[in-house]
């Protein structure tokens, strides 16, 4: 398998951690691709007509896209306990942590576009605040509703990867006002597949 990645993309970050953590490091080669809205990549652009990473080849040249289905499809080639529980209970709980992680990534990255992306003179700061008021309340939800002491499944990575974007692009401070969620994200931080797919590099426009 092949996976088109960026190396500071959430959304990425999040299925190279999934694919660590199931023990598929060494059947997946990833290759970097820089990406953005205003910068046409035309190797994404064949494999995924939003021109959007992660993708996900597979050895039949099928590809799969976004974040949520190639972890889903992840999740189905191994035998160990499984990032999306069957149980239902289970399963729903970690789909609504991976959503709530989701929206943070995605609400963070379109407030960093008015922070900083945007031509200053074409910035709205009443919509840039509205996007950050939807990460603190995702934030202090997820201080509320996370299980420190849970096993690492699809949610608790999804929402680290999130917040490590958030952290790196120093978006919004997750830390303050919510110790639970603060020293939760300490200890998964430290996990070898978290540490071994750190963000890093500069968007290109």
């Amino acid at each position: 398998m092949k996976l088109l990645y960026q190396t500071h993309s959430p959304y990425a970050r999040k299925v190279l951690v999934a694919v660590h953590e199931i023990g598929l490091a060494d059947r997946c080669e990833v290759v970097h691709h820089e990406t953005s809205p205003t910068l046409r990549n035309e190797d994404v652009y064949a494999l995924n007509p939003l021109g959007k990473v992660p993708v996900l080849v597979l050895d039949d040249g099928t590809a799969l896209f976004d974040s949520c289905v190639i972890c889903e499809y992840l999740d189905s080639l191994h035998d160990g306990p499984k990032l999306i529980p069957a149980e239902p209970a289970a399963r729903f709980r970690v789909l609504r942590m991976q959503a709530l992680a989701q929206g943070i990534a995605d609400a963070g990255i379109a407030a960093r576009w008015d922070i900083e992306r945007r031509p200053e003179a074409l910035r709205w700061p009443a919509l840039r605040d509205a996007y950050l008021q939807k990460v603190a309340a995702s934030c202090d939800y997820a201080e509320r509703e996370l299980d420190p002491g849970a096993p690492a499944d699809l949610g608790s990575i999804a929402l680290a990867t999130a917040l490590s974007w958030i952290e790196f692009r120093e978006v919004y401070d997750f830390r303050a006002g919510h110790p639970r969620l603060a020293a939760w994200y300490e200890s998964f931080a430290d996990r070898p597949s978290m540490r071994a797919t750190a963000l890093s590099g500069a968007t290109h426009d």
